[in-house]
């Protein structure tokens, strides 16, 4: 029996999703291959030390422990585990950088010619900082919030037009997705004073705000898979798409696959305008293994199963 690290957790803003994925992966392999893998729950708390199996334990160490192991706790620690020669499945840093940051990614994809809806983050207010010493406190007119939503509406407008969809985030949810916090409320703007209003709502909640430019079109996501079923990339058949449609996306997430370093596995979520072509708005690299998943049926339309997935990434990986 193969013996498989899950490693989970870190020090960063994404320890408790860090945590949630490791401890679906551990289920999922416990659940359907507990028959071919005995899996390794490798902990790196807060502090940053390295627990197996709830033990405190030197990274080098693990060469010994585990024959594979599974990185969900950052690109950063694939790192240390190929410097001690450890069989691992994860990002690289590259694609870690690219998933992490919006803006990064943006400018990468620039390179290759492919769009992505524009965006730009608003900081949570903090009345101490963002209001006018003389406007603290005070209750005249249009107050200082109001103001200050006035000020980051009219700087979106000037960087993209309408419309907006707007997602305001907040740090007490515990929880933190690859791309930055769970959103708590998303809203579409079509109009400046209704894009003002949603930065207010953001605003009077002491939340983060995200404003993406709406591109209207038809939505579709992509999974390829590397070295599977005898191809080098393997393409899932997307849904509802028309023949010229799934074969202009088809090379495109190819050539994704490549560009982005993807090591075995990636999403990529795309809009296709009618008239200004095709955006790239989300990519991961991490596979979701719930019941029905959008990975689950697309694997489902071609006779797979998650767990046949799961098995050749750590197949190939070993």
């Amino acid at each position: 029996m193969k013996r498989v690290g899950i490693l989970r957790g870190g020090a960063g803003e994404h320890y408790e999703f860090s945590l949630q994925k490791g401890g679906d992966l551990i289920s999922h392999i416990f659940e359907n291959l507990s028959h071919k893998y005995k899996t390794f729950d490798i902990l790196i708390d807060k502090q940053g030390i390295w627990h197996i199996n709830g033990v405190p334990i030197n990274p080098a160490d693990l060469v010994h422990r585990v024959d594979v192991v599974w990185n969900v706790a950052g690109p950063e620690f694939s790192i240390i585990l190929q410097n001690f020669s450890i069989p691992f499945i994860g990002q690289s840093f590259f694609s870690g950088s690219m998933e992490n940051s919006k803006d990064i990614l943006r400018e990468h994809m620039k390179k290759i010619g492919l769009k992505m809806p524009r965006t730009l983050l608003i900081p949570a207010y903090f009345e101490d900082i963002d209001a006018r010493p003389t406007e603290r406190g005070q209750s005249f007119g249009r107050g200082p919030r109001e103001r200050y939503a006035i000020k980051k509406a009219k700087e979106i407008h000037e960087k993209f037009g309408s419309p907006w969809i707007i997602k305001s985030f907040t740090e007490d949810s515990g929880m933190v997705s690859p791309v930055g916090l769970w959103p708590r409320g998303i809203h579409l703007a079509k109009t400046f004073n209704e894009l003002v209003a949603a930065i207010e709502d953001g605003v009077n909640h002491g939340k983060s705000i995200f404003v993406e430019e709406f591109i209207a079109g038809k939505p579709t996501a992509l999974h390829s898979i590397a070295n599977f079923r005898g191809e080098n990339i393997y393409i899932l058949p997307p849904e509802n798409l028309t023949a010229e449609e799934k074969e202009k996306l088809t090379g495109l997430v190819k050539d994704l696959h490549h560009h982005l370093d993807a090591r075995h596995y990636l999403k990529s979520d795309f809009i296709l305008h009618p008239k200004r072509g095709v955006f790239l708005t989300e990519i991961n690299f991490s596979p979701d293994l719930r019941k029905n998943s959008h990975l689950d049926k697309s694997l489902g339309s071609v006779g797979a199963k998650l767990d046949n997935m799961v098995e050749h990434i750590l197949e190939s990986t070993l």
